[in-house]
């Protein structure tokens, strides 16, 4: 099954209403067959706007990110269901790289990186493209007595 995270909004609540709406949130994924990985409790923090939801206007919100995995063809019915809860005021279901199709060759470059900029391989390899585009400059000794482009 593919990996998603499901990053939500909560209304203002007190703790206990938000563990209550987090559970309601875990419940409607594992009804679907889908198995929870983490849950992260980003806090509760001011909304860059206000934000309207079912009637009220909030400003203030506490962020949750969820990562589960869950089969493709149940997106449409979570999301639904999402939609209709009070608690949450915005939400948003994205789908996360497996660690099996993200490249295994990436490797600590942090030397490579704290050198020079003349001495990292890829300013080396920037430098190299950029000779071979070069025109050539006019030789003063080609035979001609005089620059011909002078005024």
């Amino acid at each position: 099954m593919p990996v998603y995270e499901l990053f939500m909004i909560l209304r203002q609540m007190s703790r206990p209403e938000v563990v209550s709406g987090v559970k309601r949130a875990a419940e409607i994924i594992l009804d679907r067959g889908g198995v929870i990985r983490s849950i992260n409790n980003m806090g509760t923090m001011d909304l860059p706007y206000k934000i309207s939801s079912q009637g009220i206007v909030h400003r203030i919100g506490t962020y949750f990110t969820v990562e589960f995995s869950v089969p493709p063809t149940q997106l449409e019915d979570i999301d639904e269901e999402y939609s209709r809860d009070v608690d949450i005021i915005r939400r948003g279901i994205f789908k996360v790289e497996d660690e099996l199709t993200v490249p295994k060759e990436r490797q600590c470059t942090l030397h490579e990186e704290l050198l020079p900029p003349a001495y990292r391989k890829d300013v080396q390899e920037m430098i190299a493209i950029a000779n071979k585009k070069k025109k050539p400059k006019f030789k003063y000794n080609s035979g001609l007595d005089y620059y011909p482009f002078s005024k």
